[in-house]
């Protein structure tokens, strides 16, 4: 199986919508609200891409960065079917090399993937707090 991974700007709604759904982030995101999903693709700094031989995305890294100090990793997403075979640490890596390796990668992690970011060799950051958004 050959992935090709990218940094693509242009992303479409409907591919990311998809590849979030084949993998366990869509219940984290709001899928259902295209115009955020369309604000989150436009505003991000570097979208990372991993295709199939068929060119079907099968994972995808989105990063908020100033490529001097700090990117945040918004989103890690791969496919179910593609996960064990070590994309989501090249999709980090393609993501991180785009944004500057003078940067710090920062993200937070989804209850389900707590244990795969030491794996891949990441510190974890005891002090990170959060202000969830206002109801709309």
């Amino acid at each position: 199986m050959t992935i090709t991974f990218s940094v693509e700007s242009g992303l479409s709604p409907d591919d990311f919508i998809n590849v979030l759904k084949r993998s366990t982030l869509a219940e984290r995101r709001p899928i259902d609200d295209r115009s955020r999903m369309v604000g989150m693709l436009e505003n991000a700094d570097c979208i990372a891409t991993a295709r199939n031989e068929h060119g079907v995305l099968v994972g995808v890294a989105r990063a908020i960065s100033d490529f001097n100090f700090c990117t945040y990793l918004s989103d890690l997403a791969v496919d179910v079917d593609y996960q064990r075979q070590g994309i989501g640490r090249q999709l980090i890596n393609k993501v991180h090399n785009a944004c500057g390796l003078n940067t710090t990668l920062i993200l937070l992690s989804a209850p389900k993937a707590q244990t795969y970011y030491p794996y891949i060799g990441m510190q974890p950051h005891e002090s990170c707090w959060t202000v969830k958004p206002s109801p709309a």
